[in-house]
C-alpha cells in the first residue's frame, strides 16, 4: 500500500503540474509586465464594452517566483496571497491573449486589457481584440479551453505587446 501512495500522488498531480506552459514575458522580464496580479481581484470591473482601470504596478522589491517567472506586487500582503495560491491569481493561458487562444494562437496579453470571469483573470492583446472577445465571452472561452491543450506546450510568444509601453515594476 505504501508503494501505491506515491504513484497515486503522481497520477493525480501530473495533469495539474503539466498545465502551466512557458509564461509570457515582455522586455521587462517580469510576468504581466511587472503588474500586481492580485490587485486585479480587488479592482472594480468595468461593464463589458467599456475600458477597465489600468493595472496596478508592482514593486521591484516585492516579488515571488512562479512558473519560471518573476512576479511583482504592490504590497507584501498581495505577494503573500499569491504565494499561498498562485493558480488563483495568474492570468489564464500563461499571460497570452484569451481571444488569441480562441483563434488557435499564442500572442501576448496586455496587462491593461483585462477581465475577470468566474474568478479567473484573462488578458487580451489590443482594444479591438477586446471588442471581439467581449462579443461572446462564454463562446470564446469555450474555444480557448478547447484549443489550449494543443497550444500550451508550444513556446511562449516572443512578440512585443502592440500599443503598450512596457515598464519594469516601480522602485521603492
Amino acid at each position: 500500500m505504501k508503494r501505491l501512495l506515491p504513484l497515486a500522488f503522481v497520477a493525480v498531480t501530473a495533469p495539474v503540474l503539466a498545465w502551466a506552459g512557458p509564461q509570457y514575458l515582455d522586455e521587462t522580464q517580469f510576468a504581466v509586465s511587472g503588474h500586481d496580479v492580485v490587485a486585479y481581484f480587488d479592482m472594480e470591473q468595468s461593464a463589458v464594452g467599456t475600458p477597465q482601470s489600468p493595472a496596478v504596478n508592482g514593486k521591484k522589491s516585492i516579488t515571488a517566483e512562479y512558473n519560471g517567472a518573476t512576479w511583482a506586487f504592490a504590497s507584501e500582503e498581495n505577494r503573500d496571497k499569491f504565494v499561498a495560491d498562485p493558480a488563483a491569481y495568474v492570468p489564464q493561458y500563461d499571460g497570452h491573449c484569451a481571444y488569441g487562444v480562441a483563434q488557435q494562437g499564442k500572442v501576448p496579453g496586455n496587462p491593461n486589457l483585462w477581465r475577470i470571469v468566474d474568478g479567473k483573470l484573462y488578458l487580451n492583446v489590443t482594444q479591438d481584440v477586446v471588442g471581439f472577445w467581449e462579443e461572446d465571452i462564454s463562446g470564446n472561452l469555450k474555444k480557448s479551453e478547447g484549443n489550449w491543450p494543443g497550444l500550451e506546450p508550444k513556446a511562449a510568444s516572443d512578440r512585443t505587446i502592440p500599443f503598450y509601453t512596457s515598464q519594469a515594476p516601480v522602485a521603492d
